[in-house]
């Protein structure tokens, strides 16, 4: 009886519950370890669940959420180099610092629909995303 109770509790522990995924994000192609990056996560209704802020390192950057739930999630991100918080721009609006999304969704004259940039999350996952300039 100990030995049932015992396992019982053991794969309660190992089995990650119901919303405990973690989402593994790296970032490359950056121009420089300057500044950080500047990180929101979206739901699949376009919603920002989460922001973070993460370091570089080599030119890259890895950052990592936890405590997700299964389901469709989107990121976008800025390279924040003279850490003002805020994406630089020039007159016309074009970015002047770094910037990527998910699926590394990005067109020519701006970022693909939101849809594009969703990705499934069912299970631990990591997603590479190239920073454009």
């Amino acid at each position: 009886m100990k030995y049932i109770l015992f396992t019982a509790l053991f794969l309660s522990i190992i089995k990650p519950a119901s919303g405990q995924l973690t989402l593994g994000i790296e970032i490359t192609g950056l121009k420089n370890d300057k500044g950080v990056i500047m990180l929101q996560l979206f739901d699949e209704n376009e919603k920002v669940i989460g922001q973070e802020k993460g370091e570089i390192k080599d030119n890259k950057c890895i950052i990592s959420v936890r405590d997700l739930k299964p389901g469709k999630y989107a990121v976008r991100y800025f390279h924040d180099e003279d850490l003002s918080g805020v994406m630089e721009t020039n007159m016309l609006g074009i970015p002047k610092e770094g910037y990527g999304f998910s699926n590394n969704a990005a067109g020519p004259f701006g970022p693909k629909p939101f849809k594009e940039w969703l990705f499934d999350l069912e299970k631990n996952k990591s997603i590479t995303i190239k920073t454009r300039y």
